[in-house]
């Protein structure tokens, strides 16, 4: 998967932020917490996360796959939530009865957890995309990528109400081992993609359109976004993209587990 390094202008302005509120995370009991976990003795959840009597691990490895089968896709949905863009989203997805993973911030999921429970009242996953989406955290310490892992995994679930986490998306792509087995063991497959729409980059409609398009024999985990700037072209193309898969003979569904 392709790093998408030019992003980091917009979370660049939430990284100062982001680390005020989760240093506190970041002493000696929750890494003695994290070994536990990882190092091969009875697993004991980390003082960041949340409970862990409901928490099973899963596979280490990066789905792709759809639960539908052959003729799944499974539409992703990444950065936010956003007062502005989550709401179109959520009301278009409704409309053509999709369900969908949303991969999100801790940042946007503590600012606006009205939007994390709409997402999940709505029949929507949840998916961990790091506290403030830094895209090099695979070359930073074991330590930095649990803070950034774990302080999201219990923000997004604190803004839920309770619903955890289901899977765990890399900044850009930026897994690691470690980063793998530490949400792993927390219950989060790790999420990759197949076909990056590219509108991140604003390119128009009728681009992000062609791009899943030609991407789609890639495989069927599709990456959108619903915050980072303006996103009217992301919700145009989903109102076109979504009746064309239909149409093809595509079912929507979920990343395996």
């Amino acid at each position: 998967m392709a790093r998408r390094g030019n992003r980091r202008g917009w979370y660049g302005k939430v990284v100062g932020a982001a680390l005020g509120l989760t240093v506190v995370a970041v002493g000696a009991s929750v890494w003695t917490a994290q070994a536990g976990v990882l190092g091969g003795s009875s697993p004991r959840p980390a003082a960041s996360a949340s409970p862990s009597n409901d928490v099973r691990p899963v596979d280490v490895t990066i789905a792709h796959a759809s639960d539908k089968g052959a003729r799944g896709v499974n539409i992703t949905i990444d950065d936010g939530p956003d007062p502005t863009w989550t709401p179109q989203v959520l009301d278009l997805l409704q409309e053509q009865g999709v369900k969908a993973t949303f991969c999100m911030t801790g940042t946007q999921a503590q600012a606006h957890p009205d939007l994390v429970k709409k997402v999940v009242a709505a029949g929507h996953r949840l998916c961990d995309h790091t506290v403030s989406h830094d895209t090099t955290m695979d070359t930073k310490s074991q330590a930095y990528q649990s803070q950034q892992i774990l302080d999201a995994e219990r923000m997004i679930t604190e803004a839920s109400g309770g619903v955890r986490p289901m899977y765990y998306r890399a900044p850009g792509g930026a897994f690691t081992p470690y980063s793998r087995k530490l949400a792993a063991s927390r219950g989060m497959r790790p999420l990759g993609w197949n076909v990056d729409s590219k509108d991140f980059e604003r390119p128009g409609t009728d681009a992000i359109i062609a791009t899943v398009e030609r991407e789609l024999p890639n495989g069927p985990t599709l990456l959108f976004h619903d915050a980072g700037g303006d996103r009217s072209q992301t919700v145009e193309a989903l109102r076109q993209i979504l009746p064309y898969l239909k149409e093809q003979g595509y079912s929507f569904g979920f990343p395996v587990r």
